[in-house]
């Protein structure tokens, strides 16, 4: 174990830690990016010495930024990715070409930060952990990043950019105490990363939330590319190995994609992400058409759709809201239409729990319920007497790694398909146990 980066993670934790906070406190927390714009000048603004593609939206905001980081890997960019939360290791969230921060690395920048954080009252731990992003990047002389927004947009630490492009993702009711209780509060507060004289692009909306950013590219006069309307996109092909598909613009040869991300919604981030980068090529950033598909074939990002294992099979999801636990189940019928599915199932508080397993009801044989070790995390009692709604066979196991035991024992015996969903905490808990085994 290493100490120092023990440490050093301690200290960034010691901060105002929102991710831990629950949603009532959330509701009244002070965000605004004035901690962030005094911290980033005290460090010498990092931010501003490479180019970047910035990623806001409810849902597929990582995946979009995994095959754009990808892209620009494969046309010999060095690349920049800052996303969160972290599967395994906090180090994953900053990563230079596909390597994660070393903790030496990220020992010695937290210590070079310390004396500027002292002059920054109330500063939070997604700030400290944004700005050190933004330096790693710096100091290993990246030629792009792509940013990843934390919560929201308008008022997220990573909105002290001036971005190449804004790129918005799929929108869906989230976070509505803090980000509005409609889609066209929710689409306002992610239109707050779109700055004036730079372009951007969205994913496929409802018609509500479009006509949101239509407005929002008026008022700035800037260029705005719609997924599905600018750029369109069928899916020619699709197994268990990934999805071939082909994209193209209005009266323009089409071009085939290859993905190894599996899910109709992975299809829109795709088609996304390729928009985001002809959109940067046009305002100066060198990619090919060729090294796209090459980053896009070659694109990894764990814990969505994972298939783990193919017989029985594994599946590692971090669906979480009954928007993506309605693409998970598309996913399921899809792939896996015949198989009964063991389910280990954990939640921060807040969630739609009796909407999630309504959804998923139909395809499951048993609920495990667990928790994961999270201050956010419900407790695994309260959620089996919440699914006493639905009418499914279930049980509490804590902690997650005797939930997978007993679900290995299940589906061993049963041939089920065994799926881990809900928190992201608690599918990162599976797959770090199915690693050590």
């Amino acid at each position: 174990m290493n100490k120092n980066y023990e440490k050093s993670l301690d200290y960034l934790y010691s901060f105002v830690n929102y991710s831990f906070k629950h949603s009532s406190e959330l509701a009244k927390a002070e965000f605004n990016l004035d901690r962030m714009r005094d911290l980033m000048r005290l460090l010498g603004a990092p931010q501003n010495d490479y180019p970047i593609i910035h990623i806001a939206g409810s849902k597929g905001k990582g995946s979009t930024a995994a095959f754009t980081a990808s892209a620009l890997r494969a046309a010999g960019h060095r690349v920049g990715l800052y996303t969160s939360p972290h599967l395994q290791e906090f180090t994953e969230r900053m990563q230079v070409n596909g390597a994660p921060i070393s903790k030496d690395d990220f020992v010695a920048l937290v210590e070079e930060m310390k004396p500027a954080v002292e002059q920054v009252p109330f500063i939070t731990t997604f700030e400290l952990a944004t700005a050190l992003g933004f330096l790693h990047f710096s100091r290993q002389n990246v030629t792009v990043a792509v940013i990843e927004v934390g919560l929201g947009g308008r008022l997220d630490a990573t909105n002290i950019i001036t971005p190449l492009v804004s790129v918005i993702t799929s929108i869906s009711l989230e976070h509505t105490a803090i980000l509005g209780d409609s889609l066209e509060k929710i689409a306002r507060e992610k239109a707050g990363i779109v700055k004036e004289g730079h372009p951007f692009v969205v994913s496929p909306q409802k018609v509500d939330v479009s006509a949101v950013f239509e407005r929002v590219a008026e008022e700035y006069d800037v260029p705005l590319t719609r997924v599905g309307h600018d750029i369109l996109y069928r899916v020619k092909k699709k197994s268990i190995d990934g999805q071939m598909l082909e994209v193209w613009m209005r009266n323009a040869p089409k071009m085939k994609l290859s993905i190894p991300l599996l899910g109709e919604h992975q299809v829109e981030n795709a088609v996304t992400a390729y928009a985001a980068l002809l959109v940067a090529r046009r305002e100066g950033l060198m990619i090919s058409s060729a090294q796209i598909k090459q980053g896009f074939a070659d694109t990894q990002w764990a814990g969505r759709f994972e298939i783990w294992r193919e017989k029985p099979p594994i599946v590692l999801d971090s669906a979480h809201n009954p928007d993506s636990i309605i693409k998970l189940r598309q996913t399921l019928d899809e792939y896996f239409p015949d198989e009964k599915v063991v389910l280990i199932f954990g939640v921060s508080e807040d969630k739609k729990v009796v909407e999630m397993l309504e959804i998923l009801a139909p395809r499951l044989e048993k609920v495990i319920f667990t928790k994961a070790e999270h201050p956010r995390a419900v407790d695994a009692e309260k959620l089996l007497t919440i699914a006493e709604q639905v009418e499914v066979v279930s049980e509490a196991i804590t902690p997650v790694e005797a939930a997978v035991v007993q679900a290995l024992e299940d589906v061993n015996k049963t041939r089920a398909l065994l799926l881990s969903a809900g928190s992201i905490f608690v599918t990162a808990a599976v797959r770090a146990v199915l690693s050590e085994k």
